[in-house]
């Protein structure tokens, strides 16, 4: 173990391993780090505490206990040791693999980049699970949030969020521009004297982990889709790269398990017609077949071809029975996952589009004062499980702000460590305490007949409620 002189290690906890077969090793008394968060943080983290330690005592009976031991982030670290992330937070997050956090503070004006953002690159957590699921009763402005059932897997380390910029007018954008100018022949920056640049990289092996971990966890939870969420059409070669190298690994390494949506067509045209040729079927699939080039009319009898080799397998109707992997352009998925979101099961997609569609799932379920959210490296095992809101600074200490975003966090933790039972707890606690109309402010002012409750006292209700 790490030597440590302002973390204080639990003595009655042991951490967490990996082991040789790649499933977390975990004891009865896990040492889970934890950062309680700045602004409304405190408050959240004792609400979120009472419930996780009830649920693990509820399902357990004191069997199983979790070894809590704080690090530090933020406002709270800088106050007392200046430094905003000590090292030893980063030493005990590697060390024991799993833990959470609440929201955190990151000044403003340069200097230090978003603690969380660098917390997850520091530990390769290229995986940001946001699952967005509806609570019977939680006020929505949708008119169906029942029908919102997601998770979402987005790339963690890649895309903008690497961080490779440079300011407009300062020398190095001068230079990057001068070298793309004279260098490369780019001639689209409109104004290159006073742009900011920046580079956005998406590889074919951060492509390929973050798909394989969401279809994966999509054919371990019994889910009919993955859909590749991209802006292939404008970024041909960062995004349209990141669609087919989805379905690359996709269809090479879970063959017997997947069908594509383009597949599903074919196989399906043929079951309609046995006597369908590979050209009709192809006209069938790409209503602007005749209006193609013959090599682009090649590649979609190719196309064709492939899928039909695939009838042993997937035909008369057994593709029905696999994981479908399709893609959806981005703008347009942010719109049907308000119009049709039962057409979206699991989604694999890069940073940014991850961050907004998370955000705005949460907005038809209850906002992100209840949206859960997980940073994964399935690879190593480590985890941090985080608020999904801002620190709102202005009810710090009030003892009035949802501490749900949290307590979901929590309940993904427990599923992580395998600890299924308390994290049912958690759940029928949210359903009964939700359900009950007994509920913090932001709820309360949108339900009728609801009772009011402090923080504390919903982590209370909860807790009553498992």
């Amino acid at each position: 173990m790490a030597s440590y002189k302002i973390v204080e290690v639990p003595s009655e906890g042991q951490p967490i391993r990996m082991g040789a077969d790649g499933r977390l090793q975990v004891p009865d008394r896990p040492i889970l780090p934890f950062i309680e968060g700045d602004g409304t943080g405190p408050d959240i983290w004792r609400a979120s505490r009472h419930v996780l330690d009830a649920a693990v005592e509820k399902a357990y009976g004191g069997r199983r206990k979790i070894a809590w031991c704080e690090v530090y982030a933020g406002e709270k670290a800088f106050n007392r040791f200046g430094d905003w992330l000590p090292e030893e937070t980063v030493t005990a997050f590697r060390e024991f693999l799993v833990g959470i956090k609440g929201p955190l503070t990151t000044p403003i004006g340069g200097g230090i980049r978003s603690l969380n953002v660098t917390l997850r690159q520091m530990l390769d957590l290229y995986v940001c699970l946001r699952p967005v699921r509806w609570f019977v009763g939680v006020p929505s402005p949708v008119k169906h949030p029942e029908a919102v059932d997601m998770v979402i897997f987005r790339e963690n380390t890649e895309d903008i969020y690497a961080g490779v910029e440079w300011a407009a007018e300062s020398p190095e954008a001068k230079k990057v521009i001068d070298f793309l100018q004279r260098e490369m022949g780019v001639k689209k920056i409109r104004f290159p004297e006073t742009s900011g640049i920046g580079i956005k990289p998406i590889s074919r092996e951060g492509t390929e982990r973050l798909v394989r971990a969401s279809i994966e966890y999509a054919i371990a939870q019994g889910r009919r889709s993955v859909t590749f969420v991209h802006k292939g059409n404008i970024m041909k070669f960062t995004e349209g790269a990141f669609r087919d190298w989805g379905y690359g690994v996709g269809t090479r390494a879970y063959r017997e398990q997947v069908v594509t949506e383009r597949e599903s067509w074919i196989l399906g045209n043929r079951e309609a017609n046995p006597a369908i040729s590979v050209e009709q079927n192809a006209r069938e699939i790409d209503p602007g077949y005749d209006m193609m080039t013959p090599d682009q009319q090649g590649a979609v009898r190719r196309e064709v071809e492939a899928a039909l080799a695939l009838w042993p397998t997937h035909g008369e109707g057994r593709w029905k029975k696999k994981l479908m992997l399709r893609d959806s352009i981005a703008d347009i998925t942010l719109q049907q996952v308000l119009t049709r979101p039962k057409e979206f099961d699991v989604i694999a997609t890069p940073n940014l589009n991850g961050d907004y569609l998370s955000d705005a799932l949460a907005a038809q379920v209850g906002g992100i004062g209840i949206a859960p959210g997980g940073n994964i490296n399935y690879a190593t095992g480590h985890a941090i499980f985080e608020a999904t809101h801002g620190t709102a600074p202005k009810y710090a200490n009030l003892d009035k702000v949802n501490p749900g975003s949290v307590i979901l966090s929590g309940e993904m933790m427990l599923r992580f460590l395998g600890w299924n039972e308390a994290a049912d707890a958690i759940i029928r606690g949210m359903d009964g305490a939700i359900g009950a109309k007994t509920v913090t402010y932001d709820f309360h002012r949108l339900m009728d007949g609801a009772t009011l409750l402090k923080c504390s006292e919903f982590g209370e209700a909860v807790a009553r409620h498992m």
